[in-house]
């Protein structure tokens, strides 16, 4: 039974409806579905419940406005149990870093329920495209019924989730205003205190509006998750660690526009410390990826300038080591071409050398004084003067081997010519005997080298 008169009273509060009998009937219809009875009784079809043989009583004049609510902020889990504590306890828990204080209201991100009558409900969280759907929706027709942009609270046109993350995003609380569309007290609290002036100016200032229909699906569940038990309710919450957010105030019932106001500000004041902390703590992190940016940029830069510098040493030492091989190169090949040219100026040494000897030899003995020796003096370009005695029989042939065996001339081109009458004995008279060549008893030649 406790079951069944919780959701009577929450149907009341929901709807508007005070008569127990016709609340009680309306559950009965519908398997006492509590989402279900809802969601019929606020569709397009509920004014046909009025043609029952029931009536719907006055509404009891709204209570007088309470005082303030307290900054107490809720921890709400679904299903939903509620527990109370201090800013300074949980402020201690979380961190001075965290969107969280005092009590507060657990709202999984991944899940959201209907609370503890719908346990048994698995239907997931309304698309991100659904939502905004549903919060366009709900702008273009509040637009319609109380006003236009900027004479009414600027509701974002997006889901919740995304309102959140907007309101975190710029170190802003969000201020949720669930609509039910039916509730007697609800035309005069848009038109007086939410449009009015000075509360829209205030809550553009200084929050992300983000309002729903309870008629919708996400402004139906965010009704229960908060457990909006009169209306109007508005909202103040803020994102907290671990994909929560935090509740720090709720409104319930009718307000005037100064009430509003005193409550809204001193909200804003209470919670100004946790901001302030939210947005130094989110520079503070800013400014350190921006120095650690900067440091591995500088860091990079460095590497880059000593792998720049460690590349042009390797390619310095590359150069140098090519340069000092080719110069080692060079000098071996000269080495060699020395070593060749002694070898082959050693080896034409003593090629000639063994020809003036064989030449040498080739001559015989110098003959003695006779009437058949001829004497030959010859003279060499340097002035030096050589003579010898040959038989008159010898050949010109016999003076240019003794030529070559005295070793004299550094070339083998070269003529031995007489002056007077100047007679050049080349290849055409080598193997004329002296005495035919007329130099017999004696000659004087000289040496003369070809050019």
């Amino acid at each position: 039974m406790e079951d069944v008169s919780e959701k009577l009273e929450y149907f009341k509060s929901i709807t508007g409806v005070q008569d127990h009998d016709l609340c009680t009937e309306i559950l009965q219809a519908h398997n006492w579905d509590l989402e279900l009875a809802i969601s019929s009784f606020t569709s397009s079809t509920a004014p046909s419940l009025t043609n029952t043989t029931h009536h719907f009583p006055q509404p009891p004049p709204p209570p007088p406005p309470l005082p303030p609510i307290p900054l107490a902020w809720k921890l709400i889990k679904l299903p939903v149990t509620v527990i109370s504590g201090s800013l300074g306890l949980l402020s201690g828990a979380i961190g001075l870093g965290l969107w969280a204080a005092g009590g507060v209201l657990s709202y999984s991100l991944g899940i959201v329920g209907l609370g503890s009558f719908a346990s048994s409900s698995t239907a997931p969280l309304v698309s991100v495209s659904a939502a905004t759907s549903e919060a366009m929706d709900f702008v273009a027709e509040f637009e319609r019924d109380y006003g236009s942009i900027g004479t009414i609270p600027s509701f974002v046109s997006e889901g919740f989730m995304d309102a959140l993350q907007r309101s975190r995003n710029s170190f802003r609380l969000l201020f949720v205003y669930l609509h039910s569309p039916d509730h007697p007290d609800t035309p005069l609290f848009c038109e007086r205190t939410l449009c009015s002036e000075t509360v829209t100016a205030f809550v553009n200032h200084n929050f992300v509006a983000w309002g729903g229909s309870i008629r919708a699906s996400e402004g139906f569940k965010m009704s229960n998750s908060l457990k909006a038990s009169r209306f109007p309710f508005c909202a103040v919450v803020m994102a907290a660690a671990n994909q929560r957010i935090a509740l720090l105030q709720q409104v319930e019932g009718p307000k005037s526009p100064e009430e509003m106001l005193v409550i809204l500000q001193r909200v804003l004041e209470e919670s100004s410390p946790v901001l302030v902390a939210a947005r130094l703590d989110a520079e503070e992190r800013q400014n350190n990826a921006r120095l650690r940016e900067e440091q591995d940029a500088a860091y990079r830069a460095a590497l880059d300038a000593d792998q720049a510098r460690e590349r042009q040493r390797r390619e310095e030492e590359e150069r140098l080591a090519k340069e000092a091989a080719e110069a080692e190169r060079k000098r071996k090949e000269e080495e060699e071409a020395h070593e060749r040219a002694a070898q082959e100026a050693a080896e034409k040494q003593a090629a000639l050398a063994k020809l003036r000897e064989e030449k040498a030899q080739s001559l015989g003995e110098e003959p003695e004084k006779g009437p058949d020796v001829t004497q030959v003096l010859v003279r060499f370009p340097n002035g030096e003067r050589k003579g010898r005695r040959f038989n008159g029989t010898a050949t010109i042939q016999s003076l240019y081997d003794y030529v070559d065996s005295l070793g004299c001339l550094e070339t083998e081109s070269y003529s031995l010519v007489s002056n007077f009458p100047r007679v050049v004995y080349g290849q055409e008279k080598l193997t004329l005997s002296l005495k035919e060549t007329g130099l017999h008893p004696q000659a004087s030649l000289f040496v003369e080298l070809n050019s």
